[in-house]
Formats: C-alpha cells, sequence, structure tokens
C-alpha cells in the first residue's frame, strides 16, 4: 500500500526464528549460555543463604527458602514417586524446577528479555538428564532385562495383542518421553516469546514508522495485546517448568514402580 509516494508495511519485516539466533557476545559465548548459567547461580545463591543460617524459628529468607523447597518435595516428588523412594529425588527434581522457572523468566527481565529454553538444544540437554535418570534408576533396581518388560510389557496383557503393544510401549516409553518433555517446554518459551515480539515490535511500527494515523489505533492494540501475552506468560512460564518436573518425577515413580 503506497500514500505519498511512501511504502508503507511492506516495510515492517515480522519476527521468526532468525531473530533468536543471537550472536556471540565474546569468544563464541552467547546470550542464552550467559543467562543459563546465572540462572544456575541465582537458584544456587538462593537455596545457599536460605539454608545457611537454618534456625528454628527461621527469618524471612529461611522461610521462603523452605516453602519452595517443600512445594518440590510435598506437591511434586512424593505425590508422584511415592514416601518410600521420593527424598533420594528432590534435590534433583528441585533444582531442576528453579531452573527452569528462572531461565523461563528471563523473559520477562528488562535488558535481559530471552527465555533461554526458546532455544531447543537447552531444553533437550535437561531432557536427557532426565531419561538418564529415570532410566538409570529403573534398571538398578529391576535389571535391564526386567526393567525392559516392565516399560515394555503393560500388566494384564497377554496373546497375540502383545506383538502390537509391546513395540508402541518401548517407543513411547524409552524413545519418544525425551523428545516430548524437551520439546513441550521449547514450543512454549519459543511461541510465547514469537508472539511478545510481534505485538511489540508490529504496535511500534504501525504507531511510528508506518505514516498513516489511521494504524495508529492498531498499533496502540497491538501493544495492550503484548502486555496481555506477557501477563499470560508469566503463568505459562511457572506451569511449563511445573509440568516438566512434575513429568519428570512420574517418569522416575513409574520406572521404580513394581508394575506397569
Amino acid at each position: 500500500m503506497t500514500i505519498a509516494g511512501r511504502t508503507d508495511l511492506a516495510e515492517f519485516h515480522s519476527p521468526g526464528p532468525a531473530d533468536f539466533d543471537l550472536p556471540a557476545i565474546v569468544a563464541g559465548i552467547t546470550k542464552p549460555m550467559v543467562l543459563y548459567v546465572l540462572a544456575a547461580l541465582v537458584v544456587f545463591v538462593f537455596f545457599y543463604a536460605a539454608s545457611r543460617r537454618a534456625a528454628v524459628v527461621p527469618g524471612r529468607l529461611q522461610f521462603a527458602g523452605e516453602l519452595a523447597y517443600n512445594f518440590v518435595r510435598n506437591g511434586i516428588a512424593r505425590d508422584s514417586i511415592g514416601s518410600a523412594d521420593y527424598m533420594r529425588f528432590v534435590p534433583y527434581l528441585t533444582a531442576l524446577f528453579f531452573l527452569i522457572v528462572v531461565n523461563n523468566y528471563w523473559g520477562l527481565v528488562p535488558l535481559l528479555q530471552f527465555p533461554t529454553f526458546s532455544h531447543v538444544g537447552y531444553a533437550y540437554g535437561l531432557a536427557l538428564l532426565t531419561w538418564l535418570l529415570y532410566n538409570g534408576v529403573g534398571i538398578a533396581k529391576h535389571g535391564f532385562g526386567g526393567y525392559l518388560k516392565l516399560q515394555s510389557v503393560p500388566g494384564g496383557v497377554k496373546g497375540p495383542v502383545l506383538l502390537l503393544i509391546v513395540p508402541l510401549e518401548f517407543i513411547s516409553n524409552i524413545l519418544v518421553r525425551p523428545v516430548t518433555l524437551a520439546l513441550r517446554l521449547f514450543a512454549n518459551m519459543f511461541a510465547g516469546h514469537l508472539l511478545l515480539l510481534l505485538f511489540t515490535l508490529g504496535g511500534t511500527y504501525l504507531v511510528f514508522d508506518s505514516g498513516n494515523a489511521a494504524y495508529i489505533p492498531v498499533g496502540v492494540i497491538a501493544w495492550v495485546l503484548a502486555i496481555a501475552v506477557g501477563f499470560l506468560e508469566v503463568l505459562v512460564m511457572f506451569l511449563q517448568a511445573y509440568v516438566f518436573t512434575l513429568l519428570t518425577a512420574q517418569y522416575v515413580g513409574g520406572a521404580l514402580a513394581d508394575e506397569h
């Protein structure tokens, strides 16, 4: 569309996957790498500071640390793994949950504004750790053959139908789980941040650069939608950390169970 010799809207380049490929800051170190390490430091420092001077009557920081720890221990680990085995997995699940939470919320912090797990490689890395954990504990308890049988043969199923069920169960429980676990986290972080970019940059273009006053209200609406998506992302970022950690706990619980 051309008005007074100026090309409108055609000049706007909508954000896409290429906008997530950030250049290296220095020596091949990228912004997601820095944010990932920074998130690990934040989690470590918080729990170290909260537990360093533990007292019978907790201070505010100790209370916050205990509240965060108990949320994962009681709300995720114990309910999913069972009271007999859950305690030894609480440190991993707690670190996993808060590492994901902090990395997700980087996407809403001014100047940082990049959710680390919008890069699928980071999500696959965490999913690989979970895959190694639940398969490892399952093999340790049941033996290699016993664990494969547990994961591939549903209890109570007999006869020729096993020829169909066993391959499907093996693929689903052993091969597909880490892929879906990683993709769920990645897709939500990627899509949410892409929407924020689209509404923010689109609104800015329509208000300041389109050269048409009629587009200004549309640009303002785009900014309002960006704010709405931002509030929605606050919830989604927390839920994705919760779902990832909950599924990890359930996979561990399933690997330790005596029946599939």
